[in-house]
């Protein structure tokens, strides 16, 4: 399926239409402008394929090289990038109005891991009843734990009452 995609990307041999292209040798010299049927013959001449790899140049750039094997290394450089790519999550962590201190200081430790290993939490507390009218309660109570966090975290949203939930949203502070 990926080799479908890159063929697509690179038009090779007799696909090559344009009337002059720029070539550029198995070794990488610079052969010349000249037509698709002469570059396509010196490839033959060294049993490879002609690539056109610049398809947006004027002339278009193409070169001689082994299709196959630039198709594998090209699928191999594809894996290895996403393989180094880290993908952020968003963890999330509930607390209530009326939290204690103790509990406290167990949801800001399970931040501060979440925050360490590189991904964002969204802090949420969802008021019920009366705690409805007393919305800054519940912001003092975000505040509180920001501040437990002790600089490992930054704020990327403030708290702020959005219908019944109060919700903040904090990134890993860079070190």
């Amino acid at each position: 399926m990926r080799y479908k995609a890159i063929k697509d990307q690179y038009q090779i041999n007799r696909d090559i239409r344009d009337r002059e292209i720029r070539v550029i040798s198995s070794t990488g010299d610079m052969l010349g402008i000249m037509s698709p049927f002469e570059a396509l013959r010196l490839a033959e001449d060294e049993n490879l394929d002609l690539v056109k790899i610049s398809p947006a140049a004027v002339p278009p750039v193409c070169k001689i090289m082994n299709y196959g094997k630039f198709k594998f290394e090209q699928a191999k450089r594809e894996k290895e990038n996403r393989k180094n790519q880290k993908t952020v999550e968003i963890k999330e962590i509930y607390l209530s109005m009326t939290i204690d201190v103790g509990d406290l200081n167990i949801k800001a430790k399970k931040a501060t891991e979440f925050l360490t290993e590189g991904n964002k939490v969204k802090v949420s507390i969802r008021m019920r009843g009366r705690q409805m009218g007393r919305s800054s309660m519940g912001v003092d109570v975000m505040n509180r734990f920001f501040a437990m966090l002790g600089g490992k975290a930054v704020m990327d949203k403030a708290p702020l009452a959005e219908g019944r939930n109060i919700v903040m949203l904090l990134s890993p502070a860079k070190q």
